[in-house]
């Protein structure tokens, strides 16, 4: 009976939430992490042009560039979960902050190719550590009600970064300032620095580490309109069942977390395989082959109908992730994108099979403009499922005390499957053509929709520590439908 008031006493308190200044600050730190993530995604489709012309680099080479940066960011993101638990999800973001400064100047002063990658796995690693800390650090800190929101709006500041770096290499792109495209990057990492310094860890790490009276004084600054006292009772509890000893590794790959994990690193592994990353990363080189010719006209394509639309769909996935739950988006997501990813093949096929020879002078063809709108229902259909919600997903389900461990482990197969798909895109293409290509993105869709709809419980509305009681049942989907709340 006392847990069934404690429990309502904390939900009572976290119904209605005051977003106060400090509270905004977590939502500021969240955001510019995406923020330097989106824009080190999205700048790199304008500046391989001018990389090519500099160093007289191959298409391995640009492919290596452009991929390397996910093998640092799944380094990053193995390393960033020990990091977590033991320095603190604070001094975490200061690092990986810090770490893409020096990213982003070495990749705006590379002399050649050697440097130039170098400074792309520094970027990555700095990436990979805020891609597990930051949306770790949201979701602890977040009140409940409004924790998917806060998750998502990492991937809303993913999508405003690429925006903006999409609209920066079309500003520079007629002047060939690739190295200044690159080096603005380093911004939103100083600002994420400043924005940082003054925030305390959050609670759940304090009592983690045995600190109950830091953790009172951080859930008191961050969230003053709660019971103190109540919800680090609630906290401490949950942490006091399972934190007889700490996590290791070997834990965090028993039997008791692998239905969690399992799900964990499957969503990773989707949320890649689709394609976001080979279309966000050679955007301009796909329109190209759609039949925009310039430069100009592929950057201005890119912008909007990738860019664009990424930023506003996202929205979608803020504003109605903790109302409509997480499977419906991630679903209805996955049919949009199936379904555009089939059509974009559809068009390349009859591009492919057309007669070429007159093609860059005129425009796009008809078939290119259907590829144009394929993918920007592809963008959209992502940008309010698989991109935000994943990561929502993946930061509710591990318990406390191995919870850093674990979204590292999913976040770093998340990089590795990112990796994958950007260095052999373009090789996949060569080999199999763009249709293809395209048909086996869109099978990994459909699949994608089966596994999740089998296998993912809806975690709306629970608590961090009422999730962990979902995988009690030796199937948490059945068991949801059985029990009306799915």
């Amino acid at each position: 009976m006392g847990e069934d008031v404690t429990t309502a006493a904390s939900r009572a308190a976290d119904k209605k939430p005051k977003m106060g200044v400090w509270l905004l600050l977590v939502g500021a730190v969240i955001m510019l992490a995406g923020l330097l993530f989106g824009y080190d995604q999205g700048v790199i489709a304008g500046a391989l042009d001018g990389i090519q012309k500099s160093f007289g680099a191959s298409t391995t080479m640009i492919q290596i560039i452009t991929s390397w940066v996910t093998l640092g960011a799944l380094v990053g993101a193995l390393v960033a979960g020990v990091l977590a638990d033991k320095l603190g999800r604070r001094v975490t973001i200061l690092l990986a902050a810090i770490l893409f400064t020096i990213g982003a100047l070495l990749e705006a002063l590379a002399p050649g190719t050697t440097v130039l990658v170098i400074g792309r796995l520094v970027v990555g690693f700095g990436v990979g550590v805020a891609s597990v800390a930051a949306p770790l650090y949201a979701a602890e800190q977040a009140p409940t009600r409004l924790r998917g929101r806060f998750v998502s709006m990492y991937q809303l500041a993913i999508t405003i970064g690429i925006f903006i770096a999409y609209l920066v290499d079309q500003a520079l792109i007629n002047n060939d300032m690739w190295r200044v495209m690159l080096g603005v990057s380093a911004v939103p990492a100083i600002l994420l620095f400043v924005v940082m310094l003054p925030m305390p860890d959050s609670p759940r790490w304090f009592v983690k580490v045995g600190r109950r009276n830091d953790a009172l004084k951080a859930l008191t600054k961050v969230r003053p309109d709660v019971d103190a006292n109540t919800e680090i009772e609630e906290i401490e509890k949950a942490a006091t069942e399972d934190d007889a000893n700490k996590a290791t590794w070997a834990e965090v790959f028993s039997k008791k977390l692998r239905k969690p994990l399992m799900i964990g690193v499957g969503l990773a592994v989707f949320q890649q395989i689709t394609g976001i990353n080979a279309i966000i990363y050679y955007a301009n080189k796909i329109f190209a082959q759609a039949g925009f010719a310039t430069p100009q006209d592929q950057a201005a394509a890119t912008t909007w109908a990738i860019g664009g639309v990424n930023v506003l769909a996202t929205l979608i996935a803020v504003v109605y992730v903790d109302r409509f739950g997480r499977r419906p988006l991630l679903l209805a997501g996955l049919v949009g994108m199936a379904t555009a990813l089939i059509t974009v093949g559809i068009s390349f096929h009859f591009m492919d099979n057309a007669d070429t020879s007159g093609a860059g002078t005129g425009g796009p063809t008809t078939a290119g403009i259907i590829t144009l709108v394929a993918l920007v229902v592809f963008i959209a259909s992502f940008a309010f499922s698989l991109g935000p919600v994943v990561w929502t997903v993946i930061n509710e389900i591990f318990p406390n005390r191995v919870r850093g461990r674990a979204v590292a482990v999913a976040t770093a197969v998340n990089w590795g499957s990112a990796w994958l798909v950007s260095q052999f895109f373009l090789t996949l293409i060569d080999s199999i053509g763009n249709s293809a290509t395209f048909y086996l993105f869109g099978a990994f869709s459909v699949v994608a929709y089966v596994w999740i709809w089998k296998t993912v419980p809806e975690t709306k509305g629970r608590t961090l520590e009422e999730i962990q009681e979902i995988w009690e049942d030796d199937n948490p989907v059945q068991a949801q439908r059985d029990a009306g709340t799915l």
